[in-house]
């Protein structure tokens, strides 16, 4: 990580003039936990239950949701990425600081070169000079065309370091437009699979509260000829009413997804033809590219835009310690002067000034002392806050591999409990068709069936949303759209 970043640094620190700026500590970074991730995760023989294999080192395609296999997904991440009214306004800041670059750049860099056209009525007393008489009359009509040509030279860098700052502004608008791009995908993809989550969730609870219901119609009838206790009738009752309450929540989450889903795609909430998602229309990713650590720093666009900040500061540093310094401008006026009009352009009537001047601040109270150590401590921010970044980017991953390695393991065992669960009610079957158990032994059989895969369906959507989190913690491959002219061309990509 530290090569990685050692140009960057280097390049920034630079432009800081003779400033004593230091670039941020970071760790040393082989791997991402402490102890090494296995290569594989565990399987289990169910839909969504496929071993997973992190492909160490691998490069993550831009179209990171593509992964998920699911053709609806893909539409609606796109429509997502086109309509965001998010996405607008991080595209619209960047265009602002473009402009305000360009504005400065020209400037900056250029002669100022400005024409003037001026016409006056000019009255003099000629008491004023001490003498009775003048020997232009007055009053008087004065005609004056001047062109003037000024230019500040950069002596100190307060000029190339002011640009460095803007461009650092530009570069930090650009990252944060990918990490809003990011952001959103994941916020589609994320939400679409608590979706479908949450679908299933609802058909298997209703399942549930349909055999509840008929376990209580059998206890009843029992307890109406005797042949049961008011207490169980009681206690079946408060089962039912509690699965019954599970329903309307679930439902209150699954119309908060849709809206949300909607407003992502710049859509109001009530707006139709938004695609429905289950989990069978989702596919696990088989294989998940998983960078380097040393890559990642490279590549998540909050730790780039905290990297552009940091540049911003020390460049702010530079403009503050040239302020110290003497400016030089050099300028020249050309102009013609008349009392007619016509005249104005006639030969001898022109003149010329060429000049220099020389600013030098002597005394401002210790204002430009204490400008310059504001700048450095904004530097220090600057480089605090860009090393938390990189340390928090580095936490996410490895929260988001252990997550994977834990889902895994729970599916599994979620997955055996269903297969338990289900072999369960087999037997029940059986002894129920011979006689040997009665229907509510039966029905229990099944109610403890649809309780076990609605756990395992809530696991495989734990693995599908926490492999969007690993994909969406590694920087979701943004530089590889940018590597891509329009019809699809290499170009130097922004790395």
């Amino acid at each position: 990580m530290r090569r990685a970043l050692a140009l960057p640094v280097a390049a920034m620190l630079a432009a800081c003039g003779t400033e004593p700026l230091h670039a941020p500590e970071l760790p040393v970074v082989e791997q991402y936990t402490p102890a090494p991730v296995a290569a594989r995760t565990a399987g289990a023989n169910v839909a969504g239950g496929q071993e997973q294999v992190f492909a160490s080192g691998a490069d993550i395609p831009a179209q990171w949701w593509t992964l998920f296999r699911s053709p609806a997904l893909d539409r609606l991440v796109r429509e997502a990425l086109e309509a965001s009214p998010t996405l607008a306004r991080a595209q619209a800041k960047l265009r602002q600081a473009e402009e305000d670059l360009n504005a400065r750049a020209d400037t900056a860099t250029l002669p100022k070169v400005d024409a003037k056209l001026s016409a006056n009525r000019v009255d003099i007393p000629a008491g004023a000079f001490g003498r009775p008489g003048l020997p232009i009359a007055t009053p008087l009509n004065l005609y004056l065309a001047t062109v003037s040509v000024s230019y500040t030279l950069d002596l100190f860098g307060a000029t190339r370091n002011e640009l460095a700052s803007l461009r650092s502004a530009v570069d930090y608008e650009r990252y944060e437009v990918e990490a809003a791009r990011l952001m959103l995908a994941g916020n589609v993809v994320t939400t679409a699979i608590r979706e479908a989550s949450l679908r299933s969730q609802i058909d298997d609870t209703a399942q549930i509260i349909a055999l509840e219901e008929r376990q209580l119609a059998i206890a009843e009838r029992m307890e109406l000829a005797g042949g049961a206790a008011r207490a169980d009738v009681v206690s079946q009752r408060a089962d039912l009413a509690r699965t019954r309450a599970l329903l309307p929540e679930l439902e209150r989450s699954l119309q908060q997804a849709r809206h949300r889903l909607a407003v992502y795609t710049g859509r109001p909430p009530s707006a139709p033809g938004l695609p429905e998602f289950t989990l069978s229309d989702l596919q696990l990713p088989a294989e998940i590219p998983v960078s380097l650590p040393s890559a990642l720093a490279r590549q998540r666009p909050d730790i780039r835009a905290a990297e552009a900040l940091l540049q911003e500061a020390g460049a702010r540093v530079g403009v503050a310690t040239a302020n110290l310094y003497p400016q030089l401008t050099l300028s020249a006026n050309a102009g013609s002067l008349a009392t007619n009009a016509s005249n104005l352009f006639n030969s001898g009537s022109g003149f010329y000034l060429l000049g220099a001047s020389l600013a030098q601040p002597l005394f401002h109270g210790g204002e430009l002392e204490a400008k310059r150590r504001s700048a450095v401590a904004a530097y220090d921010q600057a480089a605090a806050a860009y090393r938390e970044t990189v340390l928090a980017g580095l936490q996410n991953v490895a929260d988001a591999l252990r997550a994977l390695e834990a889902d895994a393991s729970k599916l599994k065992e979620r997955a055996d409990a269903a297969a338990r669960a289900s072999d369960f009610e087999r037997i029940a079957s059986a002894r129920y068709d011979a006689g040997g158990v009665s229907r509510v032994a039966l029905l229990d059989a099944q109610r403890k069936v649809r309780s076990a895969r609605l756990e395992q369906a809530q696991a495989v959507a734990d693995r599908y949303a926490d492999s969007a989190a690993l994909l969406q913690a590694l920087g979701g491959g943004w530089w590889n759209e940018e590597a891509k002219g329009p019809a699809g061309s290499p170009k130097q990509a922004g790395r």
